[in-house]
């Protein structure tokens, strides 16, 4: 599947709703396809009191929920359409959900793709794969 068709998944998903105390609920999106070449969507909760989780990590449980764990490529999009990178914690995320998810496709800003080695180049956990 193409990156362009994933965006696609993922900005379909973006349904911004603000709550009475501040917050924002589907305002991020993201969309995931496995190795299977099954498509996961997932949308953010960013709530007060540091309640909430990334788009990402939706979508990740919802492949978890399946049975799913290798991840092929990735995306989030904001609800303006842009394309965000992936946080610090959702990298970390995507990478323990699944071994050979250190090497799926980021989609990234200005339509560029790398791997997720590429954004975590210094693995804290190499000592446990000597």
């Amino acid at each position: 599947m193409k990156m362009e068709r994933l965006y696609e998944s993922a900005k379909s998903q973006l349904n911004t709703v603000r709550t009475t105390r501040n917050g924002k609920m589907g305002h991020v999106a993201a969309a995931l396809v496995t190795d299977r070449g099954n498509v996961y969507t997932g949308v953010a909760l960013d709530l007060p009191s540091s309640i909430g989780f990334c788009a990402e990590h939706s979508a990740i449980a919802s492949m978890v929920t399946a049975g799913e764990y290798k991840i092929d490529k990735i995306i989030a999009v904001y609800e303006t359409g842009d394309i965000l990178p992936p946080c610090g914690r959702c990298r970390e995320l995507i990478n323990q959900v699944g071994e050979d998810n250190y090497h799926c496709e980021i989609g990234l800003p200005d339509d560029r793709t790398v791997r997720l080695d590429e954004l975590l180049p210094e693995r804290w956990d190499a000592k446990y794969f000597i």
